[in-house]
């Protein structure tokens, strides 16, 4: 599913696919809470790709890929039971120009999961699974 070289060529020809049941787009990661539910929904399903720092329109925006990379692993060890298979990969982006600074992306490759249902841990105790449907993560 997931390509053997992952470079800007390869998000360019993501940014030209519509979000659905194995692609989603965030600008940033402001929830580990929420990004918890996508990391259930794409492993309950068949997998999927997070491209994270692209605007809804489908721009590169850019991100800190640190700051991303925490927000991610902390939503997989803190929300998710058991962890989903992950590999996070940042991409460098070339400046448009000469004035612009280099941009990063973070791509997750959501892998289905091998060990069963993945959950996510509720503020109440409880556990949701969640599956893909769409663009949509649904319990």
């Amino acid at each position: 599913m997931f390509p053997k070289k992952i470079d800007q060529d390869f998000v360019n020809l993501l940014l030209k696919e519509e979000e659905g049941l194995k692609l989603e787009y965030k600008q940033q990661i402001s929830s580990q809470e929420k990004i918890a539910k996508t990391l259930s929904a794409m492993a309950n399903s068949t997998g999927g790709l997070i491209l994270i720092g692209v605007s809804d329109q489908r721009k590169l925006i850019g991100i800190d890929p640190e700051e991303e990379r925490y927000m991610i692993e902390g939503a997989n060890q803190d929300f998710c039971s058991p962890k989903a298979d992950l590999e996070l990969q940042v991409i460098t982006l070339d400046p448009e120009s000469i004035y612009d600074e280099e941009k990063y992306v973070l791509l997750v490759m959501v892998q289905p999961s091998k060990v069963g249902t993945i959950y996510v841990k509720q503020r109440d105790g409880n556990q949701k699974a969640y599956q893909r449907v769409g663009d949509k993560n649904l319990s």
